[in-house]
């Protein structure tokens, strides 16, 4: 991880508002191709990070990344990951996925979950050249997984 860019802290109350710019700027560049706004734009982030557990990525004191997390019985899914486009290309998206993963091993989960929606190619092409395969998909949406290593 590249700290000297970015720390991924876990999220506070008072990240809420840094949070949803921060995910309203990255699902932003997608609009062209839906007609409503995507689900992480309409979430309350203050909501969010009281009901699970949340990170941000921050930099000069601005939230420019977020990782959403749950886990379930067998598996943790990744619910919401997203950086600032301005931020994107860098390494940050990478090093949220690998936290997620480092969070999930440290919880005794093998096996870490995401859904995708069909429109977003490059995020699948994406998923698909860091090790995640696909395993489900339907009208909206693709479902990845992947193991975690030992």
């Amino acid at each position: 991880m590249n700290r000297s860019k970015w720390i991924i802290r876990k999220a506070k109350a008072v990240d809420a508002k840094g949070l949803k710019s921060c995910m309203d700027a990255a699902y932003s560049v997608y609009l062209n191709r839906f007609t409503e706004k995507l689900p992480p734009m309409v979430v309350d982030y203050e909501e969010e990070i009281a009901a699970f557990p949340v990170w941000v990525a921050e930099s000069n004191n601005e939230v420019i990344g977020g990782l959403v997390l749950m886990f379930e019985d067998e598996y943790a899914t990744i619910a919401n990951v997203a950086v600032r486009p301005n931020f994107q290309g860098k390494g940050l998206g990478r090093s949220l996925l690998e936290f997620a993963e480092s969070e999930a091993k440290s919880r005794g989960y093998m096996e870490i979950r995401l859904a995708t929606h069909v429109l977003l190619t490059e995020n699948v092409s994406y998923y698909l050249y860091l090790g995640w395969a696909e395993y489900n998909r339907d009208d909206n949406r693709v479902y990845m997984k992947k193991y975690i290593k030992s």
